[in-house]
C-alpha cells in the first residue's frame, strides 16, 4: 500500500470574491478602471524570509501535538516508529526551474538551518537525500488525481515512483529510517502555489507526516490558512532532530523524553497553562473534505458544510475549527446567496478573532467581507476592513490575499474620489498578484473581477 504525504487541491488554490448580486464579468464596466490595460505588468514581487514567531502555547500541549503529528498519517493510520534523516541532509532541485523557486528554496533552507537547527544544504551534483522535482501539473494528477504536490519515500523521480507504486518500498509506515525521498511540485502554476507546496512537503519530508485541524499556528493543518512554516513548525522540527531522540523510537519512548527536550528548547512554554483543545472527530473531517473536495454536486457539498457546522456546535467548539466550518459553507453559498454567505463569513471572522487573533485567518476572511461591502456601495466600510487586515496578509506572506486587498482598496478609494491613492494601491497590487495568481491573464482577470464589485463600474 502506498502512503504518500500530499497537499490537496482546496479553496486555497483560488480566490473568488463574494458579493451580493454582483454582475458577471461579461457586463460592461467603467472604461478607466474596470478595463485592464493590455500593457506589460510590473515585475513579480516576492517576500523576504522572516523568522517565525515563537509559539505561545504550553509545552504540555506542544508535546501532545508533536506525538499526534509524528506517529500517525493523515489517513489516521498509526506510524509505529520515529524516522528521520541522519545529518547532514542534502537537497537537489531538478526539472524546470524558475528564479523565484530557487530563491524561495534558498530562503527556506536558510530558515531550517537557523530556526530548526538542521544541517541541511543544497547540492547540484550527485545523489541527494531529498530530490525536489519540478514537473507539469498533469503529470502530478496522473500519479495522484487530487494532489497539488506530494512527497514519497525511497524514490528519486516520478518515473521511479510509478515503478515502485503499490510496494512496501513507498509505504511510510514501513520505514525504519529516512535515506532518500522525492518531492513533486508543479511548475505550471503560480509562484505562491509552488512555494506553499515547497514549505509543506519539505517539512513533512523532514519530520511529521500527519496534519491536525486543531492547530491554528501551523502548516501541519489541512485548512491551509498558513502558507509558510511557522515558529511552532520550526520548534517541532528542532525537537524532531534533537540528539535525545533516535531513529526507531516508539511513541512511548519519545513521550518520555519530550518534556525535557521542550523545556530546553522552549523554556517559556513550561509555565503556560494548557488550552485543553479537544481532538477532531473523523466525522467533521470527512464533512469538511466532502464540502470542499473536488467531487460531488453543489447540493451535497452544501449539506456536508452544514453538517460540519452542526458537528462543531455539538462539540462545543468556539475555536478556529468552528470558524472554518462557517467559512466552508460561506464559500459554497457566495455565488448563489451573497447575503447568507456574508453572514457565515462574519461568523467565521468572529470565531477566528476569538481563538486565533494573531494568525492569518481574519485577513483571509477580510477579502470576502470587504468585497461584500464594496458591492453594496459602502466603500468606507470596505476600507475599514481592508486597512485592519492588509499588514497581516503581508506578515504571513500571502500574496493572493495581499494583492486582493490592495485591488479592493484601489476600488474603494476610487469610489471616494481619492484617485492618486487608488492608482498607487492598484500598481502596488500588480507585482504581488503576479506572485499570487501567476500568469498575466490571471492577474488581469482578478483585476476585472474586483473592478466589477464597484457599483460605479456597472451598467444596468
Amino acid at each position: 500500500m502506498i502512503i504518500t504525504s500530499l497537499k490537496k487541491v482546496t479553496w486555497a488554490a483560488s480566490l473568488a470574491l463574494a458579493a451580493c448580486s454582483a454582475p458577471s464579468l461579461d457586463e460592461p464596466a467603467h472604461p478607466t478602471r474596470a478595463k485592464v490595460a493590455e500593457t506589460s505588468l510590473p515585475p513579480v514581487k516576492s517576500f523576504r524570509a522572516a523568522r517565525g514567531t515563537a509559539p505561545t502555547r504550553s509545552n504540555g500541549d506542544i508535546a501532545r501535538d508533536f506525538l499526534d503529528l509524528s506517529f500517525a498519517l493523515e489517513s489516521g493510520r498509526d506510524i509505529p516508529l520515529l524516522t528521520r534523516f541522519e545529518a547532514p541532509i542534502t537537497v537537489k532541485l531538478e526539472g524546470r526551474q524558475t528564479t523565484t523557486l530557487r530563491n524561495d528554496l534558498s530562503q527556506l533552507l536558510g530558515r531550517l538551518r537557523t530556526e530548526a537547527g538542521l544541517d541541511i544544504r543544497l547540492i547540484n551534483q550527485g545523489r541527494a537525500n531529498i530530490t525536489i522535482q519540478s514537473v507539469a501539473k498533469r503529470d502530478i494528477r496522473r500519479a495522484l488525481p487530487h494532489a497539488a504536490c506530494f512527497v514519497v519515500p525511497n524514490v528519486s523521480s516520478l518515473a521511479d515512483y510509478r515503478r515502485a507504486r503499490g510496494s512496501v518500498r513507498t509505504d511510510w509506515a514501513s520505514l525504519q529510517k529516512r535515506e532518500q525521498l522525492a518531492i513533486f511540485l508543479p511548475y505550471d502554476t503560480s509562484p505562491q502555489d509552488v512555494r506553499d507546496c515547497l514549505h509543506e512537503e519539505l517539512a513533512q519530508a523532514l519530520g511529521p507526516l500527519n496534519d491536525l485541524y486543531r492547530l491554528d499556528d501551523s502548516v501541519f493543518n489541512d485548512d491551509n490558512f498558513h502558507a509558510v512554516l511557522t515558529g511552532f513548525d520550526m520548534l517541532v522540527l528542532r525537537a524532531y532532530y534533537d540528539p535525545a531522540l533516535q531513529n526507531g523510537m516508539t511513541r512511548n519512548q519519545v513521550a518520555a523524553r519530550l518534556p525535557s527536550i521542550l523545556s530546553r528548547l522552549n523554556p517559556q512554554g513550561d509555565g503556560r497553562p494548557s488550552s485543553q483543545r479537544s481532538g477532531t472527530p473523523r466525522a467533521w473531517i470527512n464533512a469538511i473534505q466532502n464540502a470542499l473536495g473536488p467531487t460531488g454536486n453543489n447540493a451535497r457539498r452544501l449539506g456536508e458544510a452544514t453538517r460540519a457546522i452542526q458537528i462543531a456546535q455539538s462539540q462545543g467548539w468556539t475555536d478556529h475549527r468552528r470558524g472554518f466550518s462557517h467559512f466552508a459553507l460561506a464559500r459554497l453559498l457566495q455565488s448563489q446567496d451573497g447575503l447568507t454567505a456574508n453572514q457565515h463569513y462574519r461568523a467565521a471572522d468572529l470565531y477566528f478573532g476569538q481563538s486565533a487573533p494573531n494568525g492569518p485567518h481574519r485577513s483571509i476572511v477580510s477579502t470576502q467581507l470587504a468585497a461584500y461591502e464594496l458591492a453594496q456601495g459602502k466603500p468606507r466600510e470596505a476600507l475599514r476592513i481592508i486597512d485592519a487586515n492588509i499588514e497581516t496578509a503581508r506578515r504571513f506572506e500571502n500574496a493572493v490575499q495581499l494583492a486582493s486587498l490592495l485591488m479592493l482598496r484601489s476600488e474603494a478609494l476610487a469610489t471616494l474620489g481619492r484617485l492618486p491613492e487608488a492608482q498607487a494601491a492598484r500598481v502596488d497590487s500588480l507585482g504581488w498578484a503576479r506572485y499570487g495568481f501567476g500568469p498575466d491573464w490571471a492577474v488581469r482577470a482578478k483585476l476585472r473581477e474586483v473592478a466589477m464589485l464597484n457599483p460605479n463600474n456597472r451598467s444596468f
